[in-house]
């Protein structure tokens, strides 16, 4: 199976953003090493608990200190961006890191109403556009001349770069219809809702259409995984994001406890139903456990690759997932 990264630098209690973003870079340079397929950067605004407020810029830093894995976003947030600078920064990183650059987007705002306007300086942010701006950016990392008055009198620079894959994040069958139709990979985000159905992905396929992007039709399905070399070891490390989880559901946002806070946090019994109801949204267990339910939802529902999110408290630890992963999947 093929595995690949996401990431989110999440700064957990007692560490700092700034520290989130090196640890990013360790987590990448970790999964070069030990042969993933590709690490992705969300994008997340106004939210002291996850620090990835400009994927496109950490990528970057990614791609420099990597050598193999292709590197990317998952996903720049389209609404606060034209077209023309999409193309712009990715036709960027393509000509640092040819071949190894993805072009990941999706149609969330990545932050709450507030920092929709401050993003779109006190304008109102068109929403029902997304699949069109994809396009068009598409056609300008293309070296191809959009339609129009607006975009058919610009060149996107630099030219003539090795292209990047093109990828959409989505989770419902009309987002997955309309990547196959542009002709872009379909990245399924499991840990959102959970509601990753074959139906979502045999439409995909069934309406994908060759691009210059990809040739046949991508999918890969991001996991949220706690994983250590016992099931126990893992529930253990895995409480502090459970609780984090259950105090954003209730308006909340803040950083995870540690797991020894986590332990003593007085947590009820409707609260440990609703954690364990859960477990489909957040993947807990023993290595070997985890990478069998991943194996059998791969061929349940046809995916390519399976990605992954881990937030341990400790980079260690962190580490340690990918680790374990990567030594029972590879």
């Amino acid at each position: 199976m093929r595995l690949s990264v996401l990431d989110q630098a999440p700064v957990t209690k007692g560490n700092n953003a700034a520290d989130a973003l090196k640890k990013a870079e360790k987590l990448a340079i970790l999964a070069d090493e030990l042969g993933y397929h590709r690490m992705w950067m969300a994008e997340h605004h106004s939210l002291p608990s996850h620090v990835s407020s400009a994927p496109e810029v950490t990528a970057t830093r990614l791609a420099a200190k990597t050598e193999d894995i292709r590197i990317g976003t998952g996903g720049v947030m389209m609404m606060h961006y034209s077209p023309l600078k999409m193309a712009e920064v990715f036709k960027t990183l393509s000509a640092f890191s040819p071949g190894r650059i993805d072009f990941g987007v999706g149609r969330a705002p990545g932050g709450d109403g507030q920092s929709i306007y401050a993003l779109s300086e006190g304008r109102r942010p068109q929403m029902d556009n997304m699949y069109e701006k994809f396009a068009i950016a598409m056609q300008y990392i293309n070296d191809e001349t959009p339609d129009g008055k607006l975009y058919g009198s610009v060149r996107a620079t630099p030219g003539n770069v090795t292209l990047p894959q093109a990828w959409m994040l989505g989770s419902s069958g009309n987002s997955a219809i309309a990547t196959a139709r542009l002709g872009a990979g379909y990245s399924f985000a499991q840990f959102f809702n959970g509601d990753l159905s074959k139906g979502i992905l045999d439409a995909y396929k069934e309406n994908f259409e060759p691009s210059a992007f990809m040739e046949k039709p991508e999918i890969n399905v991001c996991y949220m995984v706690t994983a250590a070399e016992t099931k126990e070891e893992a529930e253990f490390q895995a409480l502090p994001q459970d609780i984090a989880s259950l105090k954003l559901m209730n308006g909340q946002i803040t950083q995870a406890m540690t797991p020894e806070e986590a332990a003593e946090y007085p947590l009820t019994e409707m609260d440990k139903m609703r954690i364990q109801d859960r477990r489909h949204l957040h993947i807990v267990g023993s290595a070997g456990d985890v990478a069998k339910q991943l194996r059998d939802e791969q061929e349940m529902y046809g995916f390519d690759e399976a990605m992954i999110c881990s937030i341990p408290h400790s980079q260690e630890r962190r580490l340690d997932v990918y680790r374990l992963l990567a030594k029972e999947l590879f």
